[in-house]
């Protein structure tokens, strides 16, 4: 009875949360979305754009800004820290990566720094899946290794992050190192088609968002190539019949086509279809109808990117939360945040730490 009073009062109160790296307070929309109070929300951050949408949402908010800055004396005691610190250094995406030692990854070490000063009674940490020797040097400083868990379980997006986190069960090994046990989330089974405002979509997720996703490419040629030959975007078809014609032409190399879609043939400054006059793989240059004829299915309005609200869909955001902002500076922040349905998640085993709030 003493265990399940205290534990009622901690959450009565509400948390006091200190969320660095914050973004536009992803980490709030969890929190209420798995029904936890919260009592004060600092928020380290220093992207405009985040700010903005997190004062519009949540006018509460303290601003903390810089993370380097912020002094734990200056803070009362801290319930819950979260945080995603950057992962550019530790992206699979790039070429180099100079992990915990790059220029932003580094960034973590604030982290470390202020759970290690505050002490907070629950923690979480985010970030993307990296070399082993990397994930390994995290999990040895914050003490626990990571649950791995994929946004495509509970959204429409292939998202796979890492959580190091105190929250829920864990497991031990023999020489007692702990191991982040939270089971994976049930498949919503919530396919790409489930979220587009309309189009067709042949494929069953869309990739990661990304920050990238703020400088889309303007060209449909070129919008269709770096969908279909690398999978490093996802696009929107008009309808199928447009997408299987992309398709066929593409994948037959038609005379004109082929240069225009894959800009790594392109060379010299001249016109593609000057370059495959003669070149092609029929062994006769196509006549300038036949080439107009085509081109036209690369139109504009046959092909596009995701629309901020479906943007905000994939990342389980509420509709309109990122409203304040255009596309593409919102893209830029949906791109940085997180899966709330997968924090949430996280978040849902507070419910269950009776004895961890009685020992703090």
């Amino acid at each position: 009875m003493e265990t399940e009073t205290t534990f009622n009062n901690f959450f009565e109160r509400g948390l006091n949360v200190l969320s660095l790296f914050d973004g536009m307070s992803c980490g709030r929309l969890a929190l209420e979305r798995a029904g936890i109070k919260i009592a004060k929300y600092y928020a380290s951050e220093i992207k405009e754009h985040g700010i903005r949408v997190t004062q519009h949402n949540f006018p509460d908010t303290i601003q903390l800004g810089d993370v380097r800055n912020i002094k734990s004396g200056d803070l009362p005691k801290i319930d819950l820290l979260i945080g995603g610190s950057p992962c550019q250094d530790f992206s699979r995406g790039n070429v180099v990566r100079d992990g915990l030692q790059g220029e932003k990854s580094s960034l973590f070490y604030e982290y470390l720094r202020l759970l290690e000063e505050l002490k907070p009674t629950y923690w979480l940490l985010e970030n993307v899946v990296m070399d082993a020797e990397q994930e390994m040097i995290i999990s040895e400083l914050v003490g626990t290794e990571p649950v791995r868990i994929n946004s495509s379980l509970l959204s429409a997006q292939l998202r796979d992050r890492l959580y190091w986190t105190n929250i829920g069960p864990a497991s031990y090994d023999f020489f007692g190192n702990r191991t982040c046990a939270i089971p994976l989330p049930k498949d919503k089974k919530i396919k790409l088609q489930d979220v587009l405002q309309n189009g067709f979509t042949d494929r069953e997720k869309s990739r990661a968002l990304l920050e990238s996703d703020s400088r889309p490419l303007r060209k449909p040629t070129k919008m269709f190539h770096r969908y279909y030959s690398i999978g490093f975007t996802t696009v929107v078809f008009k309808d199928e019949s447009i997408y299987k014609e992309m398709k066929r032409r593409y994948e037959e190399g038609l005379p004109g086509d082929a240069q225009q879609l894959n800009p790594s043939t392109e060379s010299g400054g001249q016109q593609p279809y000057m370059q495959n006059r003669v070149y092609s793989d029929k062994g006769k240059a196509p006549c300038l109808t036949q080439f107009a004829d085509r081109l036209m299915v690369f139109q504009k309005e046959n092909i596009r990117y995701l629309t901020q609200t479906e943007l905000e869909r994939l990342q389980t955001v509420p509709e309109g939360y990122t409203s304040i902002l255009k596309r593409d500076d919102a893209a830029c922040l949906l791109g940085d945040g997180w899966t709330i349905d997968v924090i949430a998640y996280i978040f849902s085993f507070l419910k269950g730490e009776e004895k961890k709030i009685i020992e703090s």
